[in-house]
């Protein structure tokens, strides 16, 4: 079976199951990628949340048949450079190529519509190397993205920093976008 991905339409935020089925996954999918560095109990996301970036237009999702098994926020920072973020697999479908098709994606929309740059962080442990951290920086890099900065989360993301266990940066990356670099590995 294959991915399939599409960007849901605004009045999807209105499906409450849906929302609730992506939020979980999000908080799923960092809960493990991430553990060691947030409090107890603080999740990643909300439904509330997942509903408000629906309705903004800001949220992709993969399919395989008729399973929601991944999910990607997509947002537009100016006419030439957007920026993906919140990148969520089902861990139960690992290696069949999930985040790869949603990368693609948001990578080729956003190149048909303009855009010459795409971004993203990557919130890494200030004082120590996280292995799904790495695992996911080298990724990165592989696919054609290079880091270009590195920022405070107290900064860039206020609202994150009092739930976090440790304190951490947030790894700032970015990668032009060409017909053949899309998802490339």
């Amino acid at each position: 079976m294959e991915v399939s991905t599409r960007r849901l339409p605004g009045s999807a935020g209105a499906d409450t199951a849906l929302m609730q089925r992506l939020a979980d996954l999000v908080n799923v999918v960092y809960a493990e990628s991430e553990q060691g560095m947030w409090n107890d109990g603080a999740a990643r996301t909300s439904t509330t949340e997942m509903a408000s970036m629906t309705a903004a237009g800001e949220i992709v999702v993969a399919t395989l048949g008729r399973e929601t098994v991944g999910c990607v926020r997509l947002r537009r920072i100016d006419e030439t450079t957007a920026e993906f973020g919140v990148l969520a697999a089902d861990p139960a479908r690992r290696g069949v190529g999930v985040g790869r098709e949603l990368v693609r994606h948001v990578e080729r929309v956003s190149a048909a519509d303009g855009v010459t740059t795409m971004r993203l962080e990557v919130l890494v442990p200030r004082e120590w190397s996280h292995p799904s951290k790495e695992f996911l920086i080298g990724w990165y890099t592989r696919i054609g993205y290079r880091r270009t900065g590195t920022g405070r989360v107290d900064e860039a993301h206020p609202h994150l920093a009092p739930l976090l266990a440790t304190p951490c940066d947030v790894a700032q990356f970015a990668k032009p976008l060409t017909e053949s670099s899309f998802g490339a590995e």
